[in-house]
């Protein structure tokens, strides 16, 4: 046991400028940091058996839950269940930080779907 932050976390890189730390790294849960720079997102798509929670600690994040438009501001979450077509970006004009829970973890779950 120990206290964990992006300064200890293994890190990784995705999308074009994007970075994403691994808080959590287990079995039967996922918790990673993330942020995101004004203008990017991540690619539509689904978690088979994954549910996921997303909470924004900085920014703006724009959330598209089954066709339907979320914004989510700091300290505010979003619970997407499983099977549930999802797209996040950041629309704004500074860096977006957020926390992404997915249990079980979301790795090798992802689906891409289109719009």
């Amino acid at each position: 046991m120990a206290v964990v932050s992006v300064k200890n976390s293994e890190h990784y890189q995705w999308g074009e400028q994007c970075d994403g730390w691994h808080l959590v790294k287990s079995q039967n849960l996922s918790v990673i940091q993330e942020r995101v720079p004004p203008g990017c997102s991540e690619v539509r798509h689904l978690h088979k058996k994954s549910e996921q929670f997303f909470f924004v600690i900085s920014g703006c994040a724009t959330l598209e839950v089954n066709g339907e438009i979320f914004e989510l501001l700091e300290n505010q979450g979003f619970h997407v269940v499983s099977d549930t077509p999802h797209q996040l970006s950041n629309r704004g004009q500074t860096d977006l930080h957020f926390v992404v829970t997915s249990t079980p973890p979301s790795h090798g779950d992802r689906v891409e779907v289109r719009a």
